[in-house]
């Protein structure tokens, strides 16, 4: 998540129609095409533009560079703003990034995210809410945050609870990225197109439905290795509490369990138990929008806590490896402390309409 910028001349996003598709470009190679604000706002501004546009059948997003779709949100800015700000630049990005997260999930014409090479964190959010989903044999995904002592935002959670069993509370504590064999079966992608074939794929798209493109070059799905790990993921993910998620890891008997319970106590020992009881409550909550809604509270509660700055120096900035947690211990978070990022923020609420609801003025949800 390198904040380096491009030359000021280069659009941070490109935009451009053909035939019947029109393509979005993150266009920060150089940064693995990670989001800041400009970017939502000029993705966001792309979609309302198409949106009643009749010429337009198929909205594809794509990455610039040949590393990936996006390697998540500029983590260096929400780190600048944690530690020297008040967060409210932060807040702000969040809020607008929730709301396009919510609209893609929600938009009219197929929204087609070519999911290839590194799909971290908010590039999770800004390609797996979508319609149509594709991955390759490069694409790593992931939702690394508790590593950088922060929580899955972006909607995340909503995505990683629907994952059989319990696989998704494992990407969720652990951070670890999936291939594409893994990222269909826990539901975060839909089809698998070898990467040679994307641009055959994508000129389909010109005068062609989605539909038949796909029908064209989606090739049966390679084998999801997290299948053979069910029987330990499901068995110690289940438990009520991080502390006996990590006993029933070191007690398995499994090598890859035992290597899970070590990355876990390697984590904020804060994010992790914020994030399990945001998984947790993300079963409870409904549709996307109640569970960003969720989120950005948590997220900004975050920008207050110690870990997210911290982690963000050890990984990111420093590189050292080494970040000092704090509190440092899982015994240290007391169920207090997990409840205090759930709190309410009054008038700074993301404040995201479910679908179907009532509101108080007697209106249905949009």
């Amino acid at each position: 998540m390198n904040g380096t910028e491009e030359l000021a001349a280069e659009p941070s996003v490109l935009v451009r129609t053909e035939g019947r598709a029109a393509h979005i470009i993150l266009n920060r190679p150089r940064a693995l095409n990670a989001l800041n604000h400009e970017m939502v706002h000029l993705v966001d501004r792309a979609l309302t533009a198409w949106e009643h546009d009749p010429a337009v059948e198929t909205v594809v997003i794509t990455g610039a560079g040949d590393r990936g779709l996006c390697a998540g949100g500029d983590i260096r800015v929400v780190h600048d703003d944690a530690r020297d700000g008040d967060g409210t630049a932060s807040a702000a990005f969040w809020r607008d990034e929730y709301h396009l997260n919510a609209r893609i999930a929600r938009y009219p014409k197929p929204y087609v995210a070519v999911m290839d090479g590194i799909v971290m964190g908010g590039g999770v959010g800004i390609s797996a809410h979508g319609s149509v989903r594709i991955v390759t044999e490069r694409s790593r995904i992931a939702m690394p945050e508790t590593g950088i002592g922060f929580v899955p935002d972006v909607g995340g959670t909503h995505l990683l609870v629907h994952a059989p069993g319990e696989l998704g509370t494992h990407l969720a504590l652990t951070g670890t990225s999936v291939t594409a064999g893994d990222a269909l079966l826990c539901g975060l992608a839909d089809h698998f197109v070898p990467s040679a074939a994307l641009p055959a794929f994508l000129a389909q798209l010109t005068d062609r439905p989605v539909r038949e493109a796909l029908a064209r070059y989606t090739q049966p799905p390679p084998h999801a290795p997290l299948t053979d790990c069910r029987a330990w993921i499901d068995t110690c993910y289940a438990a009520d509490t991080v502390e006996e998620i990590l006993r029933r890891l070191d007690a398995f008997g499994d090598p890859a369990a035992k290597e899970a319970a070590e990355t876990l106590l390697s984590r904020s020992p804060t994010a992790l138990k914020v994030t399990l009881a945001s998984l947790r409550r993300a079963r409870r909550a409904g549709p996307l929008e109640s569970v960003l809604n969720q989120e950005y509270r948590v997220s900004c509660a975050f920008l207050a806590a110690p870990d997210l700055v911290e982690g963000v120096r050890a990984q990111i900035i420093d590189k050292d490896r080494d970040p000092h947690w704090t509190p440092a211990m899982l015994a240290e978070v007391t169920d207090a402390d997990v409840e205090r990022f759930f709190a309410p923020l009054g008038e700074r609420e993301l404040g995201l309409v479910v679908p179907g609801i009532v509101t108080q003025a007697g209106g249905a949800g949009a």
